[in-house]
């Protein structure tokens, strides 16, 4: 895979002595070309991207890569293996709070979340019927991730105390097997899965729309903001205008959409429509907002705090000026 190959490579010089500097230069060919490396969750950034065109004369190369879920896309940000990846905001403060050199840059918001792109499903003929059900049941989603936390929301407003449900970890391939396989009760995922799942039968107990509003930030390693500040400005302008043109091209996303990640054009034009978000500041209230998801996590027992929520991130006033 893509992604394997680039901390291969990367830990090779890294063994052999190379420091930051020799890192950077492995990303370059043709004797000092600009490269961003740019990591893509499914249904995510580089299909929008390519749809969109906007990367159309860009003074520099974009090497993609893409991931299955947020987990691994920042397991590679951490690592310095790609450079900027787009997270939701309660998988970026999961990771940043296990200590990686990460921070958030922009903000993409959606108000209010659109329904049926954050969700907790469930068999068609299961007997939960309410998130009250779901005590004493195992539901499965990723270590982390937005649905982790919407699974943890979900349990508060049901009185479900920590423990009387069981939270399973897995990727969402194993997890789509788990449910069809009746191994688990429910499983609290996000984007095209959701889809995905109501075509094979499943529906939608909880949702996310309910409950907090969509946000997701373009995060980098700290190193890019040292070494890459003129193609992280540059990138960020084009994505918020691909986030705009999405909007009115809802269709011709959606075409794209299937081919770069296999998905039935259904269920590709189904993701695309319930995933417009804009281009948004960071500022410091937004920032503030962020606490009361790491809270959720400290009270579930599920992580520690021991950073401060604000040290993560980049106000808008303050990114890099090229």
């Amino acid at each position: 895979m893509i992604e394997r190959a680039l901390w291969n490579r990367r830990g090779a010089l890294a063994a052999l002595g190379f420091g930051a500097g020799a890192l950077a230069l492995a990303g370059c060919r043709g004797g000092g070309e600009k490269v961003l490396r740019v990591g893509s969750q499914k249904g995510g950034t580089k299909a929008l991207v390519l749809a969109s065109g906007v990367l159309e004369g860009a003074p520099y190369r974009v090497e993609w890569s893409e991931f299955p879920a947020a987990q691994h896309l920042l397991e590679a940000l951490g690592s310095d293996a790609v450079d900027i990846g787009l997270i939701g905001d309660a998988p970026f403060l999961f990771a940043y709070q296990t200590g990686k050199p990460l921070k958030a840059v922009a903000a993409r918001v959606s108000h209010p979340r659109p329904a049926g792109i954050l969700s907790i499903l469930v068999p068609g003929a299961s007997p939960v019927r309410k998130p009250a059900d779901l005590k004493g049941r195992k539901i499965v989603t990723g270590r982390g991730s937005i649905g982790h936390f919407l699974a943890l929301k979900v349990f508060e407003n049901a009185g479900i105390k920590p423990g009387e449900a069981e939270l399973i970890f897995m990727t969402p391939s194993d997890a789509a097997a788990a449910l069809r396989s009746g191994a688990v009760d429910a499983w609290s995922t996000w984007g095209p899965y959701v889809p995905t799942g109501q075509a094979a039968g499943d529906r939608i107990l909880a949702d996310g729309s309910d409950l907090f509003d969509a946000c997701s930030f373009d995060v980098v390693h700290e190193n890019v903001l040292r070494d890459k500040p003129d193609l992280l400005v540059d990138f960020l302008a084009r994505e918020a205008r691909a986030m705009e043109w999405r909007r009115s091209h809802v269709a011709d996303y959606a075409k794209v959409l299937a081919k770069e990640t296999g998905l039935p054009l259904p269920i590709a034009q189904a993701t695309a429509e319930r995933s417009l978000v804009v281009d948004g500041p960071v500022t410091p209230e937004l920032v503030a907002r962020q606490q009361a998801i790491l809270d959720t996590f400290v009270r579930a027992g599920a992580l520690e705090a021991k950073r401060p929520v604000a040290d993560g991130y980049v106000l808008t006033s303050q990114l890099p000026k090229t």
